[in-house]
């Protein structure tokens, strides 16, 4: 089987961009009807042609949504272990070139961290840093590792992509989940986004994916930067991405997020602005192509996206956010990320989740269980 790197060379940019936007009526209702759904129908579902069949497309995904995962929303939560960064990135609050004080939390200060997320009933934790190999290493990441372990039963990880080896150890250490998203797949607006530091290497990042897989990893989580380039083409490549994948690492559960692009002090305006509508249509559209895929919706979105959206694909939620290093106990000033829209605490979704009919569940699975 071939690599997703020449799977990925076998497309072109501008050509899928122009078959998506021809997408007519005619095709949206064939791939409405269509019980297994291809990428070519999934380029109608994402077109301009199919928002007058929103209504259509929510109640599909809505059905399959809870044929699969049931009335569940998982509830997690992110822990910001740093917000050190050896790369230049356009939009991102960590970047090199953004002139702000630097923390990486201590053990003990990731215990005070820890001590407030349970308290808030959390039973499975994000941990995200920036990448910063020389401060933020694997034998970091280990131990961080074994000091969390005990509290929670779920882990997953959204740092800097890692070679086959040290993914091997972070599994061992109590790594459920890795996520990586490639912010685009347009290669040149990526090199213009990314010009300094390890994630500029294009390829490197495609191939992350491949090497957590191969390790073993329970969980790989996918995703662009919406506003950084067109969604419905950095969509596409996202679901093509999340096909292979799904062929290659079939023992491997997967997710998806589509975070909008937000702001932070100094940083980038969106080049493509998404409305909630369309960023409602690209979530039936993930859920119509893949009956399996998890997918995840952050604190970067409102309170009425946030409670509207509840039943209509999505199957895990953030909730009482902090995007800085320390932010829950240790350092609640220090710099965040990017802003959060939702503010609300994990109790106030919870009761929204149950308001909607639907069951909040902090706690997905434990090792024990694991085949």
């Amino acid at each position: 089987m071939r690599s997703f790197q020449e799977e990925f060379r076998s497309y072109n940019w501008s050509h899928v961009r122009e078959s998506i936007y021809d997408k007519t009526a005619k095709d949206v209702e064939r791939s409405l009807e269509n019980p297994r759904r291809t990428m070519e129908d999934f380029k109608a579902l994402v077109s301009p042609a199919a928002l007058p069949y929103l209504e259509h497309m929510a109640h599909i995904s809505q059905n399959l949504t809870q044929k699969r995962f049931g009335k569940t929303i998982q509830m997690y939560i992110p822990l910001y272990l740093s917000n050190e960064c050896t790369n230049i990135c356009t939009y991102c609050g960590f970047s090199l070139d953004n002139k702000v004080r630097r923390k990486t939390l201590s053990e003990s200060e990731i215990l005070q961290e820890v001590k407030v997320i349970k308290s808030l009933g959390y039973d499975h934790v994000l941990l995200v840093t920036g990448e910063a190999n020389q401060t933020v290493h694997l034998e970091y990441f280990k131990k961080v590792l074994e000091i969390i372990r005990p509290y929670f039963s779920q882990i997953s990880m959204e740092i800097q992509p890692m070679d086959q080896p040290e993914y091997e150890q972070l599994i061992a250490s109590g790594a459920s989940s890795i996520l990586v998203y490639q912010e685009t797949y347009h290669e040149e607006d990526y090199k213009k986004h990314h010009p300094k530091g390890k994630k500029s290497n294009f390829g490197y990042r495609l191939e992350t994916p491949d090497r957590a897989g191969k390790a073993g990893i329970h969980k790989i989580g996918l995703g662009v930067l919406i506003g950084l380039e067109d969604w419905r083409t950095d969509s596409f490549f996202t679901a093509l991405h999340l096909r292979y994948l799904e062929r290659t690492y079939w023992q491997t559960r997967y997710s998806l997020s589509f975070p909008r692009l937000r702001p932070f002090s100094g940083g980038l305006s969106p080049k493509v602005e998404m409305s909630d509508k369309e960023l409602v249509q690209l979530i039936c559209a993930y859920r119509l192509l893949d009956e399996e895929v998890e997918i995840s919706l952050s604190t970067r979105e409102s309170e009425k996206f946030r409670n509207n959206v509840i039943g209509l694909g999505i199957t895990s939620i953030s909730a009482g956010s902090k995007t800085n290093p320390g932010g829950y106990a240790v350092a609640p000033e220090s710099l965040e990320q990017f802003e959060i829209s939702d503010e609300r605490s994990p109790a106030e979704i919870a009761q929204v989740i149950r308001s909607r009919g639907y069951e909040p569940v902090w706690k997905d699975w434990d090792k024990i269980f694991q085949i």
